[in-house]
């Protein structure tokens, strides 16, 4: 990062014993610096991966997508009463939110709604694309594919790890533009079992698994979230019921 000082320290011999000189210098050096460094600093504040408040909606203005949904996503708000919207599920209501749903979208849901809109604006309608797209857009243990039924539909499908509320909410309210021109969407399923593939026959891998593997598919967002919120429960005492299990139980057995 430039500073003043680097320019002031380019005075010759013949004109850095001359204070006055040197200061305006300075003075004339510390603004072009300023300038410099704001300019270079762009690329970050600017970045997707970085940019955050009315940068991050500058970034959506290129990229051609609002934070501000124009249809409410539903059940996603922090509640005591519904099983999945509770601690560290729900999303907090915003004061300026309606009582239907969440339109205002928080930096990182925005994030990924970008990179959503940047893979669509770059799709060239193929499955395989698709594919790409939506595993940059759900990594880790979460696969969501597209499965072309060969009359002009399609569904999309959520398999292993189950996304965050919210995430689900936009992915079934169809906000993410995968859809070829003519081509309806027939629905949105999950698995019903949190890690798991979705039921079916002839094919197994991490999307879809037969018998004593496979989940069935739901396409009920309460019945998801409630799934997400068991596992949370399970998660918590995962430790507890290892260490019983395994050496608790053990020892009680073999006690004399």
């Amino acid at each position: 990062m430039a500073t003043a000082d680097d320019y002031v320290g380019l005075i010759t011999s013949e004109h850095n014993d001359k204070p006055k000189y040197v200061a305006m210098v300075r003075a004339l050096a510390s603004a072009i610096a300023d300038q410099n460094n704001v300019t270079s600093s762009l690329p970050d504040l600017f970045s997707l991966d970085s940019a955050v408040g009315v940068q991050l909606d500058a970034v959506g203005l290129w990229v051609g997508i609002s934070r501000i949904v124009a249809v409410p996503i539903d059940n996603v708000y922090f509640s005591f009463d519904i099983d999945g919207l509770g601690f560290d599920l729900g999303v907090w209501k915003g004061p300026y939110d309606p009582d239907s749903g969440l339109t205002h979208l928080d930096d990182d849901t925005y994030r990924l709604f970008l990179r959503a809109k940047i893979g669509a604006n770059n799709w060239d309608g193929t499955l395989g694309q698709s594919k790409a797209i939506l595993d940059l857009i759900f990594n880790g243990g979460t696969y969501v594919f597209i499965q072309d039924n060969q009359d002009m539909s399609m569904d999309i499908v959520v398999s292993g790890d189950i996304p965050s509320p919210v995430f689900m909410a936009i992915l079934f309210g169809g906000y993410l533009p995968l859809k070829p021109e003519g081509v309806r969407v027939n629905g949105y399923y999950s698995t019903s079992a949190y890690g798991a593939p979705v039921f079916g026959f002839d094919v197994d891998n991490q999307y879809i698994g037969g018998f004593d593997r496979g989940a069935w598919a739901t396409s009920d967002l309460t019945l998801i979230n409630q799934l997400m919120a068991l596992t949370q429960q399970v998660v918590a005492v995962a430790p507890d019921v290892h260490h019983l299990v395994h050496v608790l139980l053990p020892e009680a057995l073999t006690y004399p």
